[in-house]
């Protein structure tokens, strides 16, 4: 599993300070100071490609309203498909607090 990889402390430290954020004026306030506005909105762009997917579109179709390459989109893909069911989860739980 690729998680696996991936856990350690300082990463924990990141996940704890994301986890610590109160709200979306929080949220802003973290993610401006942490990534570039260009990693922030690489990140929004692939949760955008998942929901997308996941709703049926084309890659055609959600290349030209995301801009995401199709090698994004296929990366995205892969994860929905063959993944650790992260994009489903938060989807699910982002779309059922509308």
């Amino acid at each position: 599993m690729q998680i696996d990889k991936l856990r350690g402390k300082t990463l924990d430290q990141l996940f704890e300070a994301i986890l610590s954020l109160k709200d979306l004026e929080e949220c802003y306030l973290f993610f401006d100071d942490l990534a570039t506005v260009n990693e922030i909105q690489s990140l929004a762009q692939r949760l955008e490609v998942a929901r997308m997917l996941r709703e049926g579109f084309t890659y055609h179709k959600i290349e030209t309203e995301t801009g995401a390459s199709t090698a994004t989109i296929s990366r995205v893909k892969r994860s929905l498909n063959y993944g650790n069911d992260g994009y489903q989860m938060t989807l699910d739980r982002v779309h059922n607090n509308e």
